[in-house]
């Protein structure tokens, strides 16, 4: 794995701008970053529905990034969509600082466009749903990071589904 000297690329703030650099026919990825793994959700080619799709317990960057590159290659993934943790008053805290410094380094390995969503109580959303499934405390612990990634994604298709909605 290289790193992507044609076209360095860095995070979008503006989601306009995401949105519109991602493919027609493509999925976008959502991630969700913590400091043990990183959950994946994938969305669908006409991006309306995200599902969960794995959950990448971490180790060395370069060797997560792998990965995540070989998800993009065999689902064809257009862009990533990143949780941004931040407090719940909306300050950026110490783990924001990693998710972006995260996003900061995947962009030099991929050509696709990243951005940031807001990711607040997306693990507390996915567990509560994980327990109103009946899901035991082991298989919980398991899915929770991949179901919260495809959480995030999905508030994110549908913002973009509502502002595609007022043009």
């Amino acid at each position: 794995m290289t790193i992507n000297q044609e076209n360095l690329n860095s995070p979008l703030e503006n989601l306009n701008d995401f949105i519109a650099r991602v493919p027609e026919g493509f999925s976008i990825a959502g991630l969700d970053v913590g400091t043990k793994t990183i959950g994946i959700g994938i969305s669908d080619t006409n991006k309306v529905v995200a599902t969960p799709h794995k959950t990448i317990i971490r180790s060395r960057f370069s060797k997560d990034a792998k990965v995540i590159l070989a998800i993009e290659q065999d689902w064809g993934i257009g862009g990533y969509i990143i949780g941004l943790p931040k407090n719940m008053d909306g300050t950026l805290g110490p783990k924001v600082q990693s998710v972006q410094a995260f996003a900061h380094n995947f962009c030099q390995y991929t050509t696709k466009p990243v951005s940031f969503w807001d990711e607040r109580l997306s693990s507390v959303s996915a567990e509560k749903y994980l327990i109103e499934s009946n899901t035991s405390r082991k298989k919980r612990a398991k899915q929770i990071d991949n179901i919260a990634a495809s959480l995030i994604l999905q508030t994110a298709l549908d913002y973009f589904r509502y502002q595609k909605d007022l043009r």
